[in-house]
């Protein structure tokens, strides 16, 4: 097995079959909530159902026989994997919030967290990433599941993600420009590397303000001493005797670490539009935060968790700090946009050190996928159909209401600043001639170039027919290509990919690892 592991499907389901006991050193997550809901309609469960969505994908948290579910998994403790703090928090909050999507989440998160707690190792560590929506929350929930299990809480990290706020949104309550970051650990073994950073300039000239041929140094009473520290320090011209004759050493700016790092972050810039390592993914973290946390709770060699890894920034990170990472993801756009970053950092050989579980191999898993009943994955075979035959090219439409069958699109230069989509539309049921002549209609309606229906069964004779009677498309860029191509969910298994040139890749390259070159989109 591969240290590096890639895990497509829900975090909950793969922790528990496939992660072990105790064998994780650091596990950091940044689950999605949406802070722009209203808490005061959130906490008293005003209106119309809350639908807490992360930026990247909607994942949607109301109260369902899921959640009735999950709730009873947690109080009646039938298998006794929770603590009692967490079963009676969640039962106390089930009077507090009610039935309805906070408390949803909140079970979601505890289920979870307590995953993690089982596989961490004793000297593991966990930091939670949140805003504070429901970050109060949490923190009772971590309290439940870590302290009352011998674990600690170390610190609330408070980041500081932006550096201004609209007046608008600011006009009646300070701008809120942060983010938490809750640090706890397992047990009282738990490892931690001190972190510095450098000294500011204005520090360097205030604390450091005296020099000699050697650097900056600031001075300091030299209380009590030995003969022998007192001959090494006058050996190494850094003795002073001041003009009442008391003794006081010279301390170099290069001798000394920097400033240690507190729990007030306000060094790390957010992912602005000019970031090189910006990948265009709205929730993405920057490559410093991981690097911090990831240097300050583990060391090379140690396993890396990230159960909601989105765009992949821990696992990048923990690759580049020889680390062994697990990372976990819902959704395929999440891990063909990993697997992107890290082929474009690393070199495609980087794919046969990783592990994948979870991503179609065969028909059998193709349509298993396909026939999921989790209503968190009804769109997860159309996106994985649309981006693996894409090679990750096309944008999934995630339009709401009615597509015309419409699940994804790519762009086609047609000329100079001018362009044409390609649509994609995937179906896993029966499908028939009057699907194609619709799909037909669709692109001659909305006077797109071409289109690839893509299609679980075999195609009827009728419907390549169709396909055939639409003719061709062309320009002066690309030689003629089927105006409607019918593409199976076997051939793209079997490697099938599109293969022709489009106007931009959707996602910006990932910057080459130890590159000084930005990528640019092509």
């Amino acid at each position: 097995m591969n240290e590096q592991q890639l895990f497509y499907g829900d975090n909950l389901d793969v922790m528990r079959k496939n992660i072990a006991d105790e064998t994780v050193d650091l596990c950091y997550i940044d689950p999605p909530f949406n802070s722009k809901r209203n808490y005061n309609q959130i906490y008293n469960n005003i209106g119309k159902e809350d639908k807490a969505q992360s930026m990247a994908f909607v994942d949607t948290w109301e109260w369902n026989a899921r959640a009735e579910k999950e709730y009873d998994e947690i109080c009646v403790n039938e298998n006794g994997i929770f603590t009692a703090q967490t079963s009676d928090l969640i039962m106390g909050l089930y009077k507090i919030l009610g039935r309805g999507s906070l408390l949803s989440y909140l079970i979601s998160m505890t289920l979870r967290i307590n995953e993690i707690h089982r596989v961490l190792k004793p000297t593991g560590s966990l930091y939670l990433h949140c805003d504070p929506t429901a970050s109060h929350y949490l923190k009772i929930v971590l309290d439940a599941i870590f302290c009352g299990q011998g674990g600690e809480f170390k610190n609330e990290i408070e980041w500081k993600r932006t550096t201004s706020s609209s007046s608008k949104a600011v006009a009646k309550r300070f701008g809120s420009n942060h983010d938490t970051i809750f640090y706890y650990v397992k047990s009282n073994k738990a490892m931690f590397n001190s972190i510095f950073t450098d000294y500011p300039e204005k520090e360097i000239e205030k604390r450091f303000k005296r020099s000699d041929e050697r650097g900056h140094y600031k001075d300091a009473e030299l209380a009590t001493y030995s003969q022998e520290t007192f001959e090494r320090l006058k050996s190494e011209n850094k003795l002073i005797i001041t003009e009442t004759g008391k003794y006081r050493y010279k301390i170099y700016l290069d001798e000394i670490k920097g400033v240690l790092v507190d729990d007030i972050w306000i060094d790390i810039p957010p992912i602005n539009a000019m970031a090189k390592e910006r990948l265009g993914y709205p929730t993405q973290k920057p490559e410093a935060l991981l690097e911090r946390i990831i240097k300050a709770s583990s060391n090379e060699g140690d396993v890396v968790l990230d159960a909601y890894c989105g765009c992949g920034t821990t696992v990048a990170v923990a690759q580049k700090l020889n680390r062994k990472w697990i990372g976990i993801d819902i959704s395929y756009q999440s891990i063909s946009l990993i697997l992107k970053r890290l082929t474009e950092a690393h070199g495609v050989e980087i794919i046969k050190h990783i592990d994948i579980s979870g991503i179609p191999r065969d028909i059998e898993s193709a349509r298993a996928l396909a026939l999921k009943k989790d209503d968190r994955l009804r769109k997860e075979f159309e996106k994985w159909a649309v981006l693996t035959y894409s090679e990750n090219r096309a944008m999934i439409n995630d339009k709401k209401g009615k597509d015309y069958g419409i699940d994804g699109r790519a762009r086609i230069r047609e000329g100079s600043e001018q362009y044409r989509d390609m649509l994609f539309s995937v179906k896993s049921g029966n499908v028939n001639s009057a699907m194609i002549r619709d799909f037909r209609g669709t692109i001659e309606r909305e006077k797109d170039a071409a289109g690839i229906f893509i299609t679980l069964k075999e195609p009827t004779r009728d419907m390549k027919q169709e396909a055939a009677a639409a003719g061709f498309y062309s320009n002066e860029y690309m030689r003629d290509i089927e105006k409607i191509k019918i593409v199976t969910i076997n051939q793209i298994l079997k490697g099938e990919r599109l293969n022709i040139p489009l106007a931009v890749d959707v996602l910006k390259k990932a910057e080459a690892a130890d590159s000084d070159n930005q990528l640019t989109l092509f």
